[in-house]
């Protein structure tokens, strides 16, 4: 490395998961052309990497907040563009970090001359480690045991009390839960399917309920009714919570369907929701090896699958529907459509809708790589999610404040505002 050449990252090389950095470079020559780099290894070891080439400006320095990229994985002003960017070494891949106590490790590297093809054939100039962080100091976390499978659970440092939120994922992930609960809630991360889904021959409403009732009766939870997050799968599992049981205050839908896909569900021993089915027949195979599965799942509106429907107009919650318009999974913005109908007729006006525009199904707490395409984990075939890469993550940005935004407003509790910090 070059004595004179320093990267850094500000205000610190040690930052959340969901907060930006910022990226500068000093000592270069002045009007050099440089190649910047981020490379990070996922949970299961899968190498991701970015490049970009920028040129140095007069006095020798280089902002990522100022200058703009001239090629490579993105191009013009984007400050977090490194982190976005990124690529897997192999396709189809899905960048996995989802345990809480594990920082996300990403190494920045500055090297001289143009080079977006190979991977760092000459020594950098300029090296600096960033660690992304999922929980903040005095985030305290707890594994409980609901009996399908375990769960774990979010406290924001302090006395309380404190909003209480169900984090539903189709798979089990402790991202979201950790960095809601770095924003002062009390968080429950719950997984959807507890086994493989062919092992699943339906979904029990009672064991959701437990975790419900487990968050309502925890002394450090205060609200009055609690919230739920779903994207997907576990998007309509939110939906029948708020329908069939009290307790539901907030919930925010991300990217899901109107009616219950692919397993029946069951409550206190016997059907409610029959699965909505889907025509495989439909997927449309693509030219990289992956499929688009977004008209293969039938109408929820349709009178035969009146029996799938989830009936939303029954429920006293509040709503924040969040659809990405590119979705290549979902039909999302028209099963929304349909929803807020349903719920306006009934006469709840309790809800808010977010489009965006040339944005894709994995909507996910911001920073992260973009992920064009990967293993469909109820299908296992290879799908391509959709999102233009920079509409996509900047859609992140802005869609996970309103997620922070709609539940703080919803969930009256003291002390809402105690935030964690490293």
């Amino acid at each position: 490395m070059s004595p004179q050449v320093h990267l850094h990252l500000l205000p610190s090389t040690r930052c959340l998961f969901d907060e930006p950095i910022h990226a500068k470079v000093a000592g270069l020559g002045s009007g050099q052309v440089v190649t910047m780099r981020a490379r990070a290894t996922d949970e299961r070891g899968v190498v991701f990497r970015s490049a970009a080439i920028y040129r140095a400006d007069g006095g020798g320095e280089l902002d990522l907040c100022r200058d703009a990229a001239l090629c490579g994985t993105y191009e013009g002003v984007e400050p977090m563009g490194l982190l976005w960017s990124m690529r897997a070494t192999v396709p189809h891949k899905y960048f996995h970090w989802s345990k809480a106590l594990s920082p996300h490790v990403v190494r920045f590297s500055v090297h001289d001359g143009v080079d977006v093809e190979e991977e760092e054939r000459g020594g950098a100039l300029a090296e600096a480690t960033n660690e992304r962080v999922l929980m903040g100091e005095g985030v305290t976390r707890e594994v409980v045991d609901l009996g399908k499978c375990s769960t774990v659970l979010f406290i924001p440092p302090g006395e309380g009390p404190f909003p209480g939120v169900l984090d539903l994922s189709t798979f089990m992930s402790e991202k979201r839960g950790s960095l809601l609960s770095n924003k002062g809630f009390v968080v429950l991360s719950v997984a959807v399917l507890y086994d493989k889904p062919a092992n699943i021959k339906h979904l029990e409403l009672d064991y959701f309920e437990k975790a419900l009732r487990f968050l309502q009766q925890h002394p450090k939870v205060g609200s009055d009714g609690l919230g739920v997050i779903g994207r997907s799968k576990a998007g309509d599992i939110a939906l029948s919570l708020a329908s069939f049981l009290p307790g539901v205050r907030a919930v925010v839908w991300i990217n899901a369907c109107s009616a219950n896909i692919g397993t029946p569900l069951h409550y206190r021993g016997r059907q409610i929701l029959s699965p909505l089915t889907a025509n495989l027949t439909k997927i449309m195979p693509t030219s990289d090896g992956a499929s688009i599965f977004k008209f293969c799942t039938s109408d929820p509106d349709g009178e035969e699958n009146r029996t799938s429907r989830i009936p939303v107009e029954n429920a006293s919650a509040h709503f924040l529907f969040l659809a990405a318009e590119d979705d290549l999974n979902y039909d999302c913005r028209t099963y929304m459509e349909s929803m807020v109908a349903r719920l306006r007729r009934a006469g709840n006006e309790n809800v808010e809708t977010v489009c965006y525009p040339r944005a894709g199904h994995l909507l996910e707490p911001p920073y992260g790589p973009h992920c064009h395409s990967s293993l469909h984990g109820y299908l296992r075939e290879r799908v391509i999610w959709g999102g233009e890469p920079r509409a996509h993550v900047h859609a992140e940005v802005l869609a996970w404040k309103k997620v922070e935004e709609f539940l703080r407003s919803r969930l009256s509790c003291p002390h809402t505002n105690t935030k964690a910090k490293l």
